[in-house]
């Protein structure tokens, strides 16, 4: 494979990487990518419908589906920036992608990645809201509240992965161009450094925490009053209710978190590739595809909205 080179300092800077894939298993290549462009059409599919639903049906204007329609406009793009250059990985030999390219898919992967860390923790905040302050619920979380943290959930996380960028693609790596894995992310990236990485990685490491556990920690505080205010209900209906609203939500925050958490805080000497591999698979594929269906399947709300948009559409014809 050819790779153009630009002017080198010190011998080491390339314009190009070699993502190597899953090509030490060529058997899986084919089968990989069937699967993974079936999971791609049903995340675009099930994701847009989400996005019209909440835009097209006047009940599901609420800050809940206000949330969840930017948690699933953020899941599209976020699958979006790693899935094609993945395909075309899997289905022929070229595997490279240009410098420039590598830079901007770690920034907007890794962007979005940082703005669902904090989404769902504002989400777990509505739900909060919902079952212990039901009364107050529309007066708390009004429309200017809900678009100003959705608006500082986005700019955290974009720069939070601007300034883990730069950290990173300021990192010599002397003359290596071979990245194994499937797109550019951080953990990968560092193996190919060529000096001692270790206050970097402290620094990084201290940023994952910072947008990790922080939201995590505020969504346990979340659902530890959620909990209480739900045992507090006598009759066995609304506790089932009141778990209801919030079941979907929890599902998908212990999906992500579990799966970034094992990614991006384990200690690097304990971290193996080809399981880095398949749960970065599960959380740029898996998890954007089947949200939609986790918040469709239990929710009585989305699914008389999509019953109703094709009814209408069935009687216009």
């Amino acid at each position: 494979m050819n790779f153009q080179r630009m002017e080198q300092k010190n011998g080491s800077s390339f314009t190009g990487f070699l993502l190597l894939s899953f090509s030490d298993r060529p058997q899986l290549e084919l089968v990989l990518f069937v699967v993974v462009l079936i999971f791609y059409i049903f995340t675009l599919l099930g994701n847009t419908t989400i996005i019209a639903l909440s835009h097209l049906d006047p009940h599901l204007h609420t800050p809940m589906y206000f949330f969840l329609s930017n948690l699933s406009f953020l899941d599209l793009c976020y699958t979006t920036s790693v899935v094609p250059q993945l395909l075309v990985n899997l289905s022929g030999a070229d595997k490279t992608i240009s410098f420039a390219g590598c830079v901007v898919q770690l920034y907007i992967s890794l962007g979005l990645g940082c703005t669902e860390c904090i989404l769902l923790g504002v989400m777990a905040f509505d739900r909060y809201v919902a079952v212990c302050r039901p009364l107050h619920y529309t007066v708390i979380m009004h429309p200017r509240l809900c678009a100003l943290m959705a608006s500082a959930s986005w700019f955290i996380g974009f720069a939070n992965s601007l300034l883990q960028t730069v950290l990173t693609f300021l990192l010599p790596i002397c003359g290596r161009n071979k990245l194994d894995h499937f797109f550019c992310e951080i953990p990968a990236f560092l193996k190919l450094a060529c000096i001692d990485i270790s206050m970097i990685q402290s620094e990084m490491f201290f940023a994952s925490v910072f947008m990790l556990l922080i939201p995590a920690s505020l969504i346990m505080l979340s659902y530890g009053g959620i909990v209480r205010a739900i045992l507090r209900i006598k009759s066995s209906a609304g506790q089932r209710k009141a778990f209801g609203t919030c079941g979907s939500h929890l599902t998908v925050v212990t999906l992500f978190y579990g799966t970034a958490i094992y990614a991006y805080l384990q200690p690097s000497n304990h971290y193996s590739q080809d399981q880095g591999k398949f749960i970065a698979l599960f959380y740029t594929i898996v998890t954007p595809m089947i949200n939609p269906f986790i918040y469709t399947l239990r929710n009585k709300d989305v699914k008389g909205a999509m019953k109703k948009i094709l009814w209408e559409s069935y009687d216009s014809r």
